[in-house]
């Protein structure tokens, strides 16, 4: 992953200056944004994802941008994978980190396949190839349902759910639940395959559907 990234800013700015607190003896800088549309590309020019918000604000002192109601694009090549969408987010460490909270939902657009990842919390950090989800994490298609507190998103389009992992299958409108106590469980979105069972260990079992 490159370390080096451009940003293109596309928003109608209003600014507006005052203290966080009064007492401070150090005012901060802040900026306010009504409307922000901001794309992150790498040192060769290929797009990483873009990132729109109705209302935002950078802490020029922090580097940090805070943004509400954020709609994000991933990236793979000219074509958008991924799009997530959150009520809070938050752009740190030279736009190298983000994080997202509240109503978390991520789709794919690389497949025909309707499905939907959600979540309470979504992390990244650019340098990494993993998307870390946490907090009521629920994957969805059209057969099964996957529920854990922590799952990772990597670039080979695996998701990988911790332990303990709640399995639905959804048949003929009834859904049988399974709970799935001693391994992780992963989902292939290309093969659209689930299995259980470690890193550190053979696969136990392998559902195609």
């Amino acid at each position: 992953m490159v370390n080096l990234y451009k940003i293109i800013f596309l928003i109608p700015v209003l600014l507006t200056f005052g203290c966080k607190n009064n007492s401070l003896e150090n005012t901060k800088l802040i900026q306010e944004i009504d409307s922000l549309d901001m794309k992150i590309f790498s040192n060769e020019g290929k797009k990483i994802y873009s990132i729109k918000s109705p209302n935002s604000s950078y802490d020029i002192e922090r580097s940090v941008f805070d943004l509400k109601s954020t709609t994000i694009h991933l990236f793979e090549g000219k074509n958008t994978k991924y799009i997530i969408n959150s009520d809070e987010s938050k752009l740190s460490n030279n736009n190298k980190r983000l994080e997202l909270s509240g109503n978390v939902k991520l789709k794919s657009l690389f497949l025909d396949d309707d499905i939907s990842l959600t979540a309470n919390n979504f992390i990244w950090n650019i340098d990494e190839s993993k998307y870390l989800l946490e907090g009521e994490v629920e994957f969805e298609n059209k057969n099964i349902i996957l529920r854990s507190d922590k799952a990772t998103l990597n670039n080979e389009d695996i998701i990988e759910f911790f332990n303990p992992v709640n399995y639905i299958i959804k048949s003929n409108k009834i859904e049988k639940s399974y709970e799935i106590n001693s391994e992780n469980a992963f989902y292939e979105i290309s093969s659209k395959s689930v299995f259980f069972g470690s890193k550190n260990k053979r696969v136990r079992s392998k559902i195609y559907f």
